[in-house]
């Protein structure tokens, strides 16, 4: 899929007032949303799904212990930045409490600043990447409790 296609896509959104679109192909996933007149675009690359090994009967039985909390994942493919310029503090630290509605990063992708919001209530309690790091879909940002 091209970008003249994407932008066809994108037309076709506008004129039919849609808000939302996804496609799936053999080896690309495009989702496309709309809020406040602006599309944001997420492309990513189908992974295959990890070979499952049985576990050996003592590895079965010792569990490492998992972080308490949530995560807050990144939507799409980009750069992250903490704040909204170099001046600027961060949108949100370690301690900070956050709602669904809380700006906690902007995504770089494709010269477009995407502002991710943290889409559930709680306190920020590790940042598990550092400013102006490259991120993947689906990796995770913060962590939440």
């Amino acid at each position: 899929m091209d970008l003249k296609e994407i932008k066809q896509i994108v037309d076709l959104m506008k004129r039919a007032a849609l808000t939302e679109f996804e496609i799936e192909e053999k080896d690309l996933k495009l989702r496309i949303c709309r809020s406040n007149g602006e599309s944001q675009i997420i492309m990513a690359q189908p992974q295959a799904a990890p070979v499952q090994h049985a576990p050996a009967p003592a590895a079965a039985e010792s569990k490492p212990a998992q972080p308490e909390g949530k995560v807050i994942k990144s939507p799409m493919v980009g750069t992250f930045y903490s704040s909204p310029n170099p001046e600027s503090p961060a949108f949100v630290q370690n301690g900070d409490s956050v709602h669904a509605e809380t700006v906690v990063c902007i995504i770089e992708a494709m010269k477009v600043m995407n502002e991710i919001k943290a889409e559930t209530s709680g306190r920020i309690t590790e940042v598990l990447v550092k400013n102006g790091e490259s991120v993947e879909y689906g990796q995770p940002l913060f962590r939440i409790v």
